[in-house]
């Protein structure tokens, strides 16, 4: 009699394995992200592999991992989601991305739509609707809430090619600059930044230069409500502007 392995796994398993949707949940606070995953992988069909505190958790998670659907909040530290995504799309181009946000205003869809987002939800969407939407980026489909699906809609019959004003305002910045501006914002000095973004204090001193110099913005308290008004943290996590 052939003896079996009792870790093997059926073909039948193996082959429910092997479809899985690898998901890598990038929410910064945690008993939210517990319940999304106890959510998300209740019908065995999503895995997911890896969870984020921060965005730039989220970009390091996904450049290892390679899975096949990032769901990320916006509202994130160190890196926002905004910047993370455009970060994960670069390093990952296969990952499809789905933000999962408590805001719904134009600009921040619009953004993450032109960073290459294949669905946006708000956090009161259901359980149900997150994991549908998972799956449909999965397969290659865009997936929008129906609030946010009905304006896109709207915009595209009226035929306006305007962008958001938090576009525009991205747009002018590298991606490094965006990083170094969302840190400023949060509060930290330029010694932190350095060792949180693996440069010298000397290099972050000419990026809040370049900053000052391309925003035409002359103290840190101009370059934090520029940040808030970008979207790159929220106003809620921003040191208090004297």
């Amino acid at each position: 009699m052939r003896c079996h392995s009792a870790g093997r796994r059926s073909p039948a398993k193996r082959a429910a394995a092997a479809t899985r949707i690898t998901l890598v949940l990038a929410e910064d606070h945690t008993v939210v992200r517990q319940g999304l995953r106890t959510l998300l992988e209740a019908d065995g069909d999503i895995e997911v592999v890896g969870e984020a505190e921060t965005g730039r958790q989220a970009v390091a998670l996904t450049r290892r991992l390679r899975p096949a659907v990032v769901v990320m909040d916006i509202a994130m530290p160190v890196l926002n989601g905004l910047e993370a995504a455009r970060q994960i799309r670069k390093a990952a181009p296969a990952t499809r991305l789905v933000i999962l946000s408590a805001h719904s205003d134009d600009a921040y869809v619009e953004q993450a739509i032109a960073l290459g987002a294949m669905g946006y939800l708000l956090k009161q969407t259901s359980a149900r609707v997150l994991c549908q939407a998972v799956r449909e980026v999965h397969r290659g489909n865009t997936f929008f809430c129906p609030s946010i699906a009905r304006r896109i809609e709207n915009r595209e019959r009226g035929a306006s090619n305007r962008l958001a004003p938090g576009t525009r305002i991205r747009a002018r910045l590298t991606s490094r600059e965006a990083e170094v501006l969302q840190l400023i914002a949060e509060g930290e000095g330029n010694k932190r930044i350095g060792v949180a973004l693996g440069i010298s204090v000397k290099t972050v001193e000419k990026h809040r230069q370049h900053l000052m110099e391309k925003l035409s913005i002359h103290d840190t308290a101009g370059l934090t409500r520029y940040a808030i008004a970008a979207g790159i943290i929220e106003s809620s996590v921003q040191v208090t502007i004297v």
